[in-house]
């Protein structure tokens, strides 16, 4: 099982930046696949972007293409989301999670993520 921690959240201007990190613990870090997930207020959960076990392989929502950036380290066991140009749109609560299986290439299914963190709160202004 691995725990999930995330950190960053908080309140920003239209245009402004944010970056998440989530750290994990309980599992070695370098073998699996992370991603991360948002839901605002009323709305099913979506896809953000996913990364593979190696970082290797990248996957971006369209809504986001361009904009947010996800990224890991597996020396600190952590992934991260740079977050640009945001959007008040973009205000939901961010999600990281962790693949089931070793080595995977990346899913933005979020049925293929076992384990969850809290979430942090993204609040963007318009």
């Amino acid at each position: 099982q691995v725990q999930l921690v995330e950190s960053g959240g908080g309140l920003v201007q239209a245009g402004g930046s944010l970056r998440l990190s989530c750290a994990a613990s309980g599992r070695t870090f370098s073998s699996y696949a992370m991603g991360w997930f948002r839901q605002a207020p009323g709305k099913e959960r979506e896809f953000v972007a996913a990364i593979s076990w190696s970082g290797g392989r990248l996957y971006h929502a369209d809504s986001v293409k361009g904009r947010f950036t996800i990224s890991r380290d597996n020396a600190k066991n952590t992934v991260y989301l740079q977050m640009n140009s945001l959007k008040p749109e973009d205000t939901a609560v961010y999600y990281c999670a962790a693949d089931r299986l070793d080595y995977g290439l990346g899913s933005t299914d979020a049925a293929d993520f076992g384990s969850w963190g809290q979430g942090t709160q993204v609040t963007v202004s318009s």
